[in-house]
This record gives C-alpha cells, structure tokens and sequence, in this order.
C-alpha cells in the first residue's frame, strides 16, 4: 500500500499550501460576492474551494505533528484570529466570525487531548463536547472541522490516511446540504401558512431554497475529493518556507474581499453590531 502512495508523490507542501490559499480565496469571492456574481463563475470558483478544506486539515495535523513550540503556534492562530473576526463578519455576514483560524485552534486541542487522556471514553466524551463548542458557536468548517482533522492523525495506514478524511469531509457537505435544503423547503411552507419563523431563519430559507444556491453548493464536495487525492500526492518535502505568509494572507485577502463588497453595496458596517 505504501507503494501506490509513493508512486503518486510529486507535491512538495509549498505547492500544497498554494493550491489551498488560492481555493480559500475563491471560497470567499462566492460568500462575499454572491450577489453579483454570475452563474457560470460561482460553479468553479465554489468547486475550487472544496480543494482547501482537506489539505489544510492535513497540514494542521502536519503542524501539530512538527511544531517545535506548540504554545506559539496557538498564540499565532489566536491572534491572527482576532484580528480576522470583523473581516470574517463582513465577508460572511455570520455575526459571529468564528473564522477557520479558531477552528484550528479548537482541532488542536482535540489532538492534544487525544494524546494525553488515556481512557479512549473519556476523550470521545470530551470530544463530542467539543464538536458541541464548535456548533454553537458557528465556526467554520462547523462541527466537521475537528472530526477530519482527527481523522487525518488516527488513521494509521498511510493510504487510507490521504484519502479517507477528504472523502468523509465531501460526504458531511453533501449530506449538509440535503438536509439544508429539506429544512428550508419546511421554512418555506411555514412562511407560506403565515407563521412567523423570525428574520434569520426567513433568510436562510430564501438562501436555501435557491436552485441556484443548492447548485453551486454541490460543487464543494467535488473539490473536497479532488483535494483528497492531492493530499495523497504530498511528497513529504517542505519545499520553500512560507511559515508567516499564511497568517498575514488570511485576514490580508478578507480585508480586500470586505472592501470591495463595501464599495458595492452589498454589505454594510451595521453587520458589526454584535
């Protein structure tokens, strides 16, 4: 099995990282721009998106794997995750901005727990209440980032560890999905009978219920299995430093993304009031 692994290494983790800051940017052109944006562009822009989803939770796991001082590590993500939380709001509009920085850090904890509690029972307990964390609180990758993470770190056969979380990660989405669209269709006939569901949820229903929306959003599970079978080409090199580029690109690019929606009026400032 391992061989099949090695006859497909040709990605250095440099290229890696790459390819999954150019698939976060197109993920979030389709969030903060999609009320502008046409049909035909939302569909790859989405599709390449799902790319970024499995590779940077194996390099998380990589991260823990490596990190000469895990306290800094967690420090960095907290800070450039503060720092992100009223441009993650604007691009999103969520009211939260629990951005994917914060999910990292809550993943982390996970694998450290995971190291350090012996009884396997206590730590799915404690597990489950994280994965309750991560839902009430609404940040993103929701309750399927940690899992794939964890995933990425207990499997033990290597070919099987490439593949198995980026394809369970395509599953939840598509299963997500479904179920968003059921629930808005049941929102849409209780608005249709004229009970009064309360403005959010008449806006998720609307979201929803969009053909085009369910559409695009098919297109992200397609890009979680692409980007599987890249984290299976990973040769195991680190090819260029790029240790600060990613934390300085992510609030960086959802500054630009904020700005430009701002300057087109499709979203405003009062969604800070929070």
């Amino acid at each position: 099995m391992e061989g099949d692994v090695n006859s497909l290494k040709h990605l250095d983790a440099y290229k890696l990282k790459w390819i999954a800051i150019i698939g976060m940017i197109s993920n979030h052109i389709v969030f903060a721009w999609w009320e502008v944006l046409p049909l035909w562009l939302a569909f790859p822009l989405y599709a390449v998106g799902g790319l970024t989803f499995p590779i940077m939770a194996y390099f998380v796991v990589e991260g823990y794997k490596h990190t000469s001082n895990l306290k800094r590590y967690f420090l960095r993500l907290f800070l450039f995750g503060l720092i992100s939380i009223p441009l993650h709001i604007l691009v999103f509009r969520d009211g939260f901005g629990m951005n994917i920085l914060f999910t990292i850090m809550l993943s982390l904890f996970a694998l450290l727990l995971y190291d350090k509690i012996k009884s396997r029972v206590l730590f799915w307990i404690v597990f489950v209440l994280l994965l309750g964390i991560s839902a009430v609180l609404v940040m993103d990758w929701y309750i399927i980032g940690p899992i794939v993470v964890l995933l990425y770190y207990i499997i033990k056969n290597e070919n099987k560890r490439r593949l198995v979380p980026g394809i369970v990660a395509a599953i939840f989405w598509f299963v997500l999905l479904g179920f968003g669209l059921l629930g808005a269709v049941a929102l849409q006939s209780a608005i249709a009978a004229g009970y009064d569901v309360g403005a959010m949820f008449t806006g998720v229903a609307m979201d929803f219920f969009s053909v085009e929306f369910f559409l695009v959003g098919l297109t992200f599970p397609i890009g979680c299995v692409v980007g599987a079978f890249l984290v299976r080409g990973y040769n195991g090199e680190r090819g260029k430093r790029m240790k600060w580029l990613f934390y300085a690109f992510y609030p960086l690019h959802l500054a630009v993304l904020a700005a430009v929606a701002l300057a087109l009026g499709l979203v405003d400032l009062s969604v800070l009031r929070f």
